[in-house]
């Protein structure tokens, strides 16, 4: 029976996002039913105005196959992207045909309000029967809020750092790990050339997964991750040992962007977002400047953010994009909502969207770590998941 469905792709965008989309539009409209495509995620559908036609057509769209045809081509989302949560929506980010209306509940003093009913009503208005959503952990929360709400929502796990709870894999993890082993090996040069101790900040606020597998693939010296707080002479002491053993006179290090030291705290800056998240990062410019101050030794910092999650996906993001896209749609078809699609063991599995919610995931430390010493320890492969989770 052919159903109207509804895609959308929240947070901060990733190398497979496209593979998914193109997957679940080509299966969609092979089984006979209509997609629309919401334009920057929960944010198309909280400033969607009943009253204002221009809204209706910027913020969504009917996608067919000349519309997808070679988005996969490319990184990011062609469907755009933002950090909207609709069920707290700060006072100064209220849509103005909201702001004096009777939808919404407030949640605080501050005029914090809750509009998962204008969402709701927006979908109801589009016809649109099941909604497909792709994002982290936080957009999957209000997709989880919706399903509890009896709307059919399916979800699709994609991050830089790999961090969703309950799935071993995310879209966006391959490609983040292979572009930031690619451009630490390039920049082996300069730091060579310079007899420097380099510092490379990658991205993971609560799992420490990125800095460690892209440690352990390029053979850097000392890796430090979100999970262990970490000791500044100690580490110095390390890099230093390991510039003096190395004939090119140099060491290299990787630090995950929420990392601490030893009775520190994380680094962030600016104001909370939409989930109450602070912009992350600056550790690995503090270790560099103390570094330099505690050996002597000139170092090179380099952060490698949005640089690693831009351009196309590598053919894991590939394959797993269309896999997971393609289960996505199959789950519509099925009636199924409240469900995550994921990979457990190395196979395609599907997990109740509640999962992501219940608590947060991190490297396995005790099993890939060694955190004395500060570098990945993986003395046997056998019988472990290919991303060592």
């Amino acid at each position: 029976m052919a159903k109207t469905i509804g895609i959308l792709t929240g947070g901060g965008d990733v190398p497979g996002l496209n593979l998914a989309i193109k997957a679940v539009v080509l299966n969609a409209l092979e089984d006979g039913h209509i997609v629309y495509g919401i334009r920057r995620g929960w944010g198309g559908l909280l400033q969607y105005d009943f009253d204002e036609p221009s809204t209706h057509d910027y913020y969504i769209s009917k996608l067919d196959y000349e519309a997808v045809r070679t988005i996969d081509r490319t990184g990011g989302t062609f469907l755009h992207t933002s950090r909207t949560n609709p069920q707290r929506v700060a006072k100064e980010s209220i849509p103005d045909f909201l702001a004096n209306s009777s939808v919404g509940k407030k949640i605080n003093d501050e005029g914090t309000m809750d509009y998962t009913d204008h969402v709701l009503g927006v979908l109801s208005k589009l016809g649109i029967e099941s909604l497909i959503t792709i994002g982290g952990d936080d957009t999957l929360s209000f997709s989880a809020r919706l399903h509890n709400e009896g709307f059919p929502v399916v979800g699709i796990p994609k991050t830089m750092d790999n961090d969703v709870f309950g799935t071993d894999y995310c879209i966006g993890f391959s490609t983040a790990v292979t572009r930031s082993v690619n451009l630490i090996t390039d920049m082996r040069t300069s730091v060579g050339s310079h007899e420097r101790i380099g510092v490379v900040e990658l991205f993971g606020r609560n799992s420490g997964e990125t800095s460690l597998i892209t440690a352990l693939l390029a053979h850097v010296d000392r890796a430090i991750i979100s999970e262990v707080p970490f000791n500044m002479e100690k580490l110095a002491n390390y890099l230093v040992e390991d510039r003096r053993k190395n004939p090119s006179n140099y060491s290299i290090m990787t630090v995950s962007e929420g990392a601490i030291e030893i009775g520190g705290e994380i680094i962030e800056s600016g104001k909370a977002d939409a989930y109450g998240h602070k912009k992350l990062g600056g550790i690995g410019e503090v270790i560099s400047s103390r570094l330099k101050k505690i050996t002597g030794v000139n170092t090179m910092y380099q952060r490698l953010g949005y640089v690693i999650r831009s351009g196309p996906a590598d053919s894991l993001d590939r394959m797993v994009g269309t896999a997971f896209g393609s289960m996505a749609l199959n789950m519509v078809n099925r009636g199924e909502s409240g469900k995550l699609t994921a990979i457990q063991d190395g196979k395609y599995t599907t997990i109740p969207l509640e999962m992501v919610i219940s608590g947060k995931r991190y490297a396995d430390v005790d099993s890939y770590y060694d955190k004395d010493n500060y570098l990945p320890k993986v003395k046997n492969f056998v019988g472990h998941p290919m991303f060592l989770r």
